[in-house]
């Protein structure tokens, strides 16, 4: 799994990609080159908790994000990720199904 590390990177992302979103997350989404393999950027602000908390939440997160990296049609994109205050409370199922939602949305 490639990640997007720079600002100049999750920039482009914001400004020139579509964002999707549920009650949890937010997904920004920029087609970048077909075939390639995707770019993801993660983002937990301070609101959502301490460090543990926000750790933990990245950690699923990727988790989940390799489980769908395996989807041949949804490939060569940025995708930064962005997490909303009542995600810290969900278990990680839930989790599991807002990335299928926010997915959906984008391959549709």
């Amino acid at each position: 799994m490639e990640s997007l590390k720079k600002n100049k990177e999750f920039k482009k992302v914001y400004d020139n990609g579509r964002s999707y979103a549920t009650r949890n997350l937010v997904i920004y989404c920029l087609n970048y080159e077909k075939g390639k393999k995707n770019r993801y950027g993660l983002s937990v602000s301070t609101k959502i908790g301490n460090a543990v908390v926000r750790n933990k939440l990245k950690r699923r997160l990727r988790e989940i994000i390799r489980d769908f990296e395996k989807v041949e049609e949804f490939k060569g994109y940025d995708i930064i990720f962005i997490a909303r205050k009542p995600v810290a409370q969900i278990d990680y199922q839930h989790l599991k199904k807002d990335v299928k939602k926010l997915y959906n949305k984008v391959i549709k």
